[in-house]
Formats: structure tokens, sequence, C-alpha cells
């Protein structure tokens, strides 16, 4: 817990276009109200604190991503290489360990990384380095309610069967 309470691990509300913290609700045809939130993560990664894990708690009809932007150092950084490692989950459920950055304050103090999009659970190590390290981003949530249509509606929706390829009827005379 002081490694919680070391690292500097925040979620607060970015802004917001409704009440709420909603970025805004649709109606899509097939599908319920589909509702989208954003909200500003970061976290502080130093010597006190190596890791942080983010992790959400699994809910029927909600998707989260993570969506990195930036990671930097702060003028207290030593001049050394500090190397960010993410360990997380591949396409095959496989739990992987890749470097994300290697950043040093004389030559490569920050790095943008675009809205980096990964799938929570994901942990964050200082491989090495003392840092300190802050990453941030941002934990977008897209919800889904339950479909409007009746079952019949939805079969309607559905494309139909596929029907064979007739060969041309010949035409008599001339073009």
């Amino acid at each position: 817990m002081a490694a919680a309470s070391a690292s500097l691990a925040f979620q607060a509300q970015e802004s917001r276009a409704q009440p709420g913290g909603s970025m805004g609700t649709w109606r899509l045809r097939g599908l319920g109200a589909v509702t989208m939130d954003s909200f500003f993560f970061g976290c502080e990664l130093s010597g006190q604190a190596r890791s942080y894990t983010f992790k959400v708690e699994e809910e029927d009809n909600t998707e989260h991503v993570l969506a990195l932007s930036m990671l930097c150092l702060t003028e207290n950084a030593k001049e050394e290489c500090n190397v960010v490692e993410v360990v997380a989950r591949n396409h095959e459920d496989e739990e992987i360990a890749v470097p994300l950055a290697n950043l040093r304050l004389s030559c490569q103090p920050m790095l943008s990384l675009g809205d980096f999009p990964i799938q929570p659970p994901v942990t964050f190590h200082l491989k090495s380095g003392s840092g300190p390290v802050y990453v941030t981003g941002r934990h977008q949530i897209v919800s889904v309610e339950g479909s409007d249509l009746s079952e019949e509606e939805e079969n309607e929706d559905r494309d139909p069967e596929p029907q064979p390829i007739l060969p041309a009827k010949k035409r008599q005379g001339r073009l």
C-alpha cells in the first residue's frame, strides 16, 4: 500500500460535453444508447514506486481502453537511462512485457505516444533508472445499453441470403 500512496496515480474527469462525465450519448440502429466517457489518467514511476497497475472492473456492455499520450521526466530526474516497460495481454490473451520508452534527461526527456490504445489490465514498470517518470493518457469507456429492436426487426436488419449467380442471357440480333 505504501507504493500506491507514494505513486502519483490519479483519475480526474477530463473536459466533458455533458454533465455527469458523458462525452455523448447516441442511439445506433440495432443497439440501445451508446455512451462514451473519457477520464484523465496519470501515474508516476520512481525509485519508491517502481510499478503501477491500471485495471478496471469487468462489466457487461462496457469496453475500456487506456489511450497513452505521453511519458516524461521531470527536472528532478538524474542523468541516467530510465526504461519504462509495459506488461499487458496480447491477442492470444498471453501476458507479455515490452519496453515502451528509454528516457534520458539530456537527450530525450519525453516521448509522445499520440493516444496509443491499450486494453486494461496493464502494468507499467520502471525497469531501470530512478525517475521520476510520469505516464499520462485517457481512460476511455464505451457503454452500450440493451437492444431496442425486437428479434423480428433484428432478423430483418441482417443481410439476406446471397443469391446464386446466373449465367447471362444471350441477346438475339445486333447491338
